[in-house]
């Protein structure tokens, strides 16, 4: 797939929802100095490890089992993580900006479905490095971007599969969210890749229903009422209506289960093939009447000595077998289906975990039911569109490690609060269902910033503040390498000319990308003024150099 900047990389430095930027596109091969820099691993700081009944933020010392929860951009803070995390993650859920226009993706550039391919290309890239070979990839997305992230996706993935899509129902039809809408968007839709080729889709185990075992029939017990004859290779004891009763009563075990001979069962099913190969050709025989019962010896796993067939009944076309229960399992194998329905978990979903958010919050059920087909306790996860935290709640209390990242500036009042909440055992979501009883840690750590305060400054600034806010720029070593304060001076008057919103974009576009985290390489730079303990915890994380 061929779209304009496909070969860029897109920053996307949002840190709020009603947030709207003009980005900046790197081309990889004439910017790849800066996209070096850009990508390289930065230093950490404010870090605080969180436990029942302490929040620790003093010489913290980083353990490769630690879960960890990053604010800041997050391709900056997937390709930091990368040195360390590289082929180690079994699950990644991310549920990104829809770009449906009206979501939190308030990029307003011409190229606005580009802009959104190079945003999604670029983490892509990098998490599909994150991913363990037997790795999964999980993207929630809506039907405005669907088929364009498809292709995206078959593309990075080129070596691996694409599994399927999951169609979930996710809110009730009969619910309207405005009247003006063409139709009733019900339906979003999960893709699921994997990262090795050789991945089977793991299948639904069902316990084997005993109600459906009602079945008890007695056959003539003379054999000379009796015909015996060979098929298949098999003996076969053959019982003519009025020599055997079909019973049924109370389910349980010991009974037989009834199966009808058609579709599937006729093609794929052992009993059904040998009826339709051996069977069925008597049917037209005089000798053996309609609803005929054949005993064939040495067949099935259910601890019998054989398996009973009917003929149909005349007139249909169906014949039928009886079967007890397989020896061999308690349990049916069954393929998942590709449409779920969520929508009541999704109308309830907004008390889970505590704290309250305003959109795109997934029911914890939802989660849990990705995780028990795709991981197992101690696997990996990573979201890293982390939003109100679902994910790592979710993988929290089913004993699974996590990553999630999040740039948004709710992260401390929503996410971290929530997985806090956690901890000390909330009850809501999923709690109930597998008995969580809270526990566990922790660690919450940022992107050490360096602009970042230049760019946070200019987004909340008025009109007079950016006055003086534009003359501390003009002389910062932060701005961007190839204009001159001089240059800049030169065309003030025509910046003073400018709507607070244009000049706050100027000023934006000023700012040194590569300044706005600091780099690990320059930890030891006293003009960063990196703390000994974000140093020990940032060297700890890497390694030592």
């Amino acid at each position: 797939m061929n779209f304009p900047f496909k070969d860029c990389i897109l920053y996307g430095g949002q840190t709020k929802d009603d947030q709207k930027r003009e980005e900046i596109f790197y081309n990889k091969i004439i910017a790849s100095d800066q996209i070096n820099q850009m990508l390289a691993p930065k230093v950490f700081t404010n870090i605080k490890r969180y436990s029942k009944n302490n929040i620790e933020n003093k010489d913290i010392i980083f353990d490769k089992n630690d879960n960890l929860i990053i604010k800041g951009n997050n391709l900056i803070a997937l390709s930091s993580i990368l040195k360390v995390y590289e082929g180690k993650v079994k699950c990644i859920y991310i549920d990104p900006p829809y770009n449906t226009g009206s979501d939190s993706f308030s990029y307003n550039d011409s190229f606005n479905r580009t802009t959104w391919l190079v945003f999604m290309k670029n983490r892509l890239e990098i998490a599909k490095k994150l991913l363990s070979d037997d790795g999964i990839l999980l993207i929630q997305i809506s039907f405005h971007q669907f088929p364009y992230l498809r292709v995206l996706v078959d593309e990075i993935f080129s070596d691996g599969k694409h599994i399927m899509d999951f169609n979930t129902l996710v809110r009730n039809t009969e619910r309207i969210l405005t009247g003006d809408k063409e139709y009733n968007d019900v339906i979003e839709y999960t893709l699921v890749y994997s990262k090795s080729k050789n991945f089977k889709m793991p299948k639904m185990i069902k316990q084997k229903e005993e109600d459906l075992y009602c079945y008890e029939i007695i056959l003539e017990k003379d054999p000379e009422k009796c015909e015996k004859i060979k098929i298949g290779n098999k003996e076969v004891v053959i019982y003519k209506p009025g020599t055997f009763e079909i019973k049924t009563g109370e389910p349980n075990f010991k009974k037989l289960k009834m199966y009808t001979i058609t579709g599937s069962i006729s093609e794929k099913n052992s009993s059904g093939r040998f009826f339709e190969k051996y069977l069925r050709p008597l049917i037209n025989d005089k000798n053996y009447p309609p609803e005929t019962m054949f005993a064939v010896f040495d067949m099935g796993d259910d601890e019998r000595k054989y398996r009973l067939f009917q003929f149909p009944k005349a007139g249909k076309k169906a014949g039928r077998y009886f079967q007890g229960k397989p020896k061999s399992s308690d349990v049916t194998l069954k393929p998942y289906p590709n449409f779920l329905n969520y929508a009541e978990k999704y109308n309830a979903v907004n008390k889970e975990g505590g704290v309250s958010f305003r959109n795109a919050k997934k029911p914890e059920e939802y989660i849990k039911f990705y995780f028990d087909i795709f991981t197992s306790e101690n696997d990996l996860v990573l979201d890293f569109f982390l939003g109100s935290g679902t994910t790592c709640a979710v993988a929290h209390k089913m004993n699974r490690k996590y990553i999630g990242i999040e740039q948004m500036d709710y992260i401390n009042n929503i996410t971290v609060e929530r997985l806090n909440n956690v901890i000390k055992n909330d009850d809501t979501g999923i709690s109930k269902e597998i008995g969580w009883k809270g526990g566990g840690s922790f660690v919450y750590c940022e992107l050490l910033e360096d602009a970042y305060e230049l760019l946070n400054s200019i987004i909340s600034a008025n009109e007079d503040e950016i006055k003086k806010i534009k003359t501390e720029i003009y002389c910062d070593q932060r701005i961007i390498p190839f204009i001159s304060t001089n240059e800049l001076l030169k065309v003030d008057n025509e910046f003073d000319k400018l709507d607070l919103k244009d000049k706050k974009q100027i000023l934006i576009d000023l700012i040194n990308i590569n300044k706005l985290y600091v780099n690990y390489s320059d930890i030891d730079d006293k003009n960063y003024k990196v703390s000994e303990s974000d140093k020990k915890f940032t060297e700890s994380f890497y390694g030592n150099r």
